[in-house]
């Protein structure tokens, strides 16, 4: 989430957008900052072991995975789409190196890794990158559950003291040999580098703060050799020969279809795993907290383009294949790296080390090296992984992909995996179960899985078992009906009520109303539409397709001077027209389910959207997902069983009069109101908090950090987590009438203010604070009306008390001198929208008044933004200059890529 823009768009380090707008921007000069230097370092620490451990699993030239390691910082990291993944030999192209090298010999597989660079190219070129991610994650995880159980097994070997096989079935077999002549200087050694491995990470105390800056991979590698040399213990050591007799790529001989299929295997798993990691990234650098000068999303065609041309370098000069690396990757994030000079320095590290810290390296034992890769081997068979496909029922297409690529090889194996998978996901699409029973005098027809036109015949036959003029339930429990079967069950549906009968169409699980109720005489009952919940509504009968109109404007409470405001006011000045109540809602008939759950289904007889979602769980997803809001903003989106509606305890026959108002001269009867706020906690606890309760746990574990203090009035339009699609642990909120914030000083007994701005400075640290103001604030049409000035009669009540604190932005407005801050669409007209944004920008000014700002910002730890929402056309503005008095920008599909290098 970002709702800001820095203070001074001059200051942005970012230059002009001359590139795609998910690209990061270009930089001229390879100048690493302070952090990137720190995290290259990091970066480099573990990739160091690493990369020997992978060529000695693979059996290539240990400075081949050195090789590797320096291509993909330098060039992988200066031409990728990614800028903070982190390229390399990878432990995922273990198998299939292993494989060509021990088919072809060395020099023909570098030539198949030259040949895989330029397929990359290629496929960059063609901009297919995001056709990769279409691969079943159940494939892609078993794919590296696979690979890694390969090493696993066989550096197994090297650890015991012996030496591999070419496959795991022989690897296997040969175990039990090998426990019996195993070698126990080495099993020693491995044992060690396992234990410090998982022991590093865990050391208490002040002192195991400062070693774990140390990478458990270098600790372990580091201590085992330290503790092997020390006690003179004979084993087999790196090997690194002179770089002049370094083996470089030679022409391949074999047969071009071998030659093809290698090639192939090589391409698919450099480009999958390189694309899901540059994936993987972009999400650990949404949620690592870091500098706002971090690249934006990554160009995945880039990526792949880069890719491509680290393959053809590494191969050229005898590398082993390169691919994005996850191990190396998050550590560059959680080291603060801001741009792409971490990955690049990492890669110079890489190659002063192959050539001035030869002596050292060759001290490592190859059993350190091997317990190493074993480690990294077992971790990519996650158990995270195999409950995620386990729970979308997939673990068929895991295990059948994992034991393929383990037995037969990568590309046959991901084979076996994306067929099973096509099998899977057509016998789903096709099995469907219908039933009929009969409780109490109610039809029930229930049906399970996806509805589609073959399953027609069957929903028939359950539909006419239905006798006339009875009350039926037509269970979904389904993502999908096509519409063969949608017009069979409301051609049905339609007959059915004619003859006197009653038909609810609901979602089994929690009750998901899908069509219009009806009372058991035929006649339309109460309807709702999406998103009602949110209004001031009250119930009547009459179509569905009722306008939602403003009444007539109610006459003020007290006399006053008309300013013609531009939308109703949200305040309790009685100054403009209010909205009234509107006849085309009630909470008795929650809103209907569509495709997200947010649109208005038709009236009855006509044709719905295709794709409609029954299913309750998956439109709260949905809609956490594509609109971005927060938990409490669609509480009142999925409801619960204690109705036959969302969030009703009302049955879809009850009349208009059993429906409850909101708001005030809505008819809210005594306890009504009670019953509604229990309602919709019922319907959050039913829907919401099964979904939420993960991460509220979490935040609850790691307490509050929030990156921004939101600043904003107490209106009931402003929902902050909408309009800045944020989430729980987001946003630190201060809220007041007017969103005002008194100088140091002036607070007039209320700190609360003062207090909520030095609690989020002070205590939690945010990096940001941004005051929002919105078009039709109350507070500020009062101001204007009750002219708080300096010669303004002394304020008698608490809120005339507290808009004395707004007399500034008057003061502010009625200055000639000033131009008066304007939006980008211009001046606005009316009086009290200028107040708006004036105030705005008058209380950026007061903010910087207090000490705990004034301090921040002066050690740059904290910047200053405004924004304003319209809200009648719900659109945001973000204001480019945070001081004088600046203009508002419109925030948009335009707007975003203009200002995305410094959002």
């Amino acid at each position: 989430m970002s709702a800001c823009v820095p203070a001074r768009a001059a200051d942005s380090p970012h230059p002009p957008h001359a590139h795609p707008p998910h690209s990061p921007p270009p930089r001229r000069r390879f100048r690493p900052a302070g952090a990137d230097l720190s995290a290259a370092v990091a970066v480099f620490l573990i990739a160091l072991p690493l990369s020997l451990g992978i060529a000695l699993a693979t059996g290539a030239p240990l400075q081949a995975g050195l090789v590797a390691a320096a291509v993909g910082g330098l060039v992988a990291g200066r031409l990728g789409g990614s800028p903070l993944q982190v390229s390399g030999p990878a432990a995922g192209l273990t198998v299939v190196t292993a494989d060509l090298i021990h088919r072809y010999g060395w020099r023909t597989t570098c030539a198949i890794t030259v040949l895989s660079g330029l397929a990359q190219l290629l496929l960059g070129c063609m901009r297919v990158a995001r056709g990769a991610l279409a691969v079943s994650p159940a494939v892609v995880h078993g794919m590296l559950a696979g690979i890694g159980l390969t090493i696993a097994v066989a550096q197994l070997h090297i650890v015991l003291g012996g030496t591999p096989q070419s496959a795991v079935l022989d690897n296997l077999r040969a175990l039990p040999a090998q426990l019996v002549r195993l070698d126990p200087a080495a099993l020693a050694v491995s044992a060690l580098t396992l234990a410090l491995l998982l022991l590093w990470p865990k050391i208490p105390g002040r002192a195991g703060k400062l070693l774990r800056r140390i990478p458990a991979a270098l600790a372990a590698v580091a201590g085992a050799t330290a503790v092997a040399s020390a006690a003179g213990l004979v084993l087999p050591r790196v090997d690194l020969p002179s770089w002049r007799s370094h083996a470089l790529a030679g022409l391949p001989e074999e047969p071009v279809l071998g030659l093809a299929a290698a090639v192939l295997s090589t391409t698919l798993v450099c480009s999958v795993q390189s694309l899901l990691g540059a994936v993987a990234v972009d999400k650990l650098v949404a949620g690592h907290p870091g500098p706002l000068t971090r690249p934006g999303r990554s160009d995945l065609d880039r990526e792949l383009r880069g890719q491509g041309a680290a393959n053809v370098v590494s191969g050229a000069l005898g590398g082993l294949p390169v691919a994005g690396v996850a191990v190396r990757s998050s550590a560059n994030v959680r080291a603060g790296a801001v741009s792409r000079n971490s990955t690049m320095t990492h890669g110079v590290l890489v190659v002063a080390a192959a050539l001035l810290m030869v002596p050292l390296l060759e001290l490592i034992p190859l059993a350190s090296l091997a317990a190493l890769v074993m480690a990294v081997g077992i971790q990519m068979v996650s158990l995270h992984h195999i409950r995620t496909v386990t729970r979308h029922r997939e673990v068929l297409v895991y295990a059948v992909t994992t034991l393929g690529v383990a037995v037969l090889g990568v590309l046959e194996g991901v084979a076996l995996g994306v067929a099973t998978a096509v099998v899977l996901a057509l016998r789903r699409l096709t099995r469907t179960r219908i039933t009929h029973d009969e409780q109490e005098g109610v039809h029930y027809v229930r049906v399970s899985g996806q509805l589609t036109f073959l399953a027609v015949p069957r929903l028939s036959r359950a539909l006419h078992l239905v006798p006339q003029g009875s009350r039926a339930v037509v269970e979904l429990d389904g993502s999908f009906m096509d519409h063969a079967a949608f017009e069979s069950l409301q051609d049905w549906q339609r007959a059915h009520t004619a003859r006197g009968g009653a038909v609810q169409l609901t979602g089994r699980r929690a009750g998901v109303q899908i069509a219009e109720p009806t009372d058991p005489s035929g006649a339309p009952g109460c309807r709702c539409r999406p998103w009602t919940p949110w209004r001031n509504h009250q119930c009547e009968g009459g179509p569905r397709t009722a306008p939602m109109a403003p009444a007539e404007p109610t006459e003020p409470t007290e006399p006053t001077e008309p300013t013609e405001p531009t939308e109703p006011t949200g305040s309790g000045t009685a100054t403009g027209p209010r909205l009234a109540p509107t006849p085309d809602s009630c909470p008795a008939a929650g809103p209907s389910v569509s495709e997200a759950g947010a649109r208005a289904r038709s009236a009855p007889g006509a044709e719905p959207e295709s794709g409609r979602d029954p299913d309750p769980d998956v439109t709260v997803v949905s809609i956490m997902k594509d609109t971005g809001l927060s938990a409490a903003g669609i509480v009142s989106k999925a409801g619960s069983r204690s109705g036959a509606s969302i969030g009703s305890g009302i049955s879809a026959g009850s009349s208009p009069e059993h429906c409850l108002g909101h708001g005030r001269g809505h008819g809210l009867g005594h306890g009504a109101s009670r019953e509604q706020l229990a309602r919709g906690i019922r319907t959050f606890q039913d829907t919401v908090a099964p979904h939420v309760r993960d991460e509220l746990a979490r935040l609850a574990r790691e307490g509050q950090q929030p990156s921004q203090l939101f600043l904003t009035c107490a209106d009931s339009r402003l929902v902050t987590s909408m309009i800045t699609a944020s989430g729980p642990g987001d946003l630190f909120v201060v809220r007041n009438v007017g969103n005002l914030v008194p100088l140091p000083g002036q607070e007039q007994g209320d700190d609360s203010v003062a207090a909520g701005i030095e609690y989020a400075v002070d205590v939690l640290g945010v990096r940001s604070l941004t005051v929002c103001g919105h078009s039709g604030c109350g507070a500020m049409q009062a101001l204007l009306d009750t002219g708080s000035g300096p010669g303004a009669a002394p304020a008698r009540t608490p809120l005339g008390r507290w808009l004395r604190h707004g007399q500034a932005s008057l003061e502010r407005l009625a200055d000639e001198g000033r131009a008066g801050p304007w939006t980008s669409e211009g001046r606005p007209a009316d009086a009290v929208e200028r107040l708006c944004l004036t105030n705005v920008v008058q209380q950026l000014d007061h903010l910087r008044a207090h000490d705990s700002v004034a301090r921040a910002l002066r050690a740059g730890a904290l910047e200053l933004h405004g924004m304003y929402f319209h809200v009648a056309e719900a659109q945001a503005y973000l204001l480019t200059e945070a001081t004088g008095d600046g203009v508002f920008t419109r925030v948009g599909t335009e707007a975003t890529q203009s200002l995305s290098g410094r959002v």
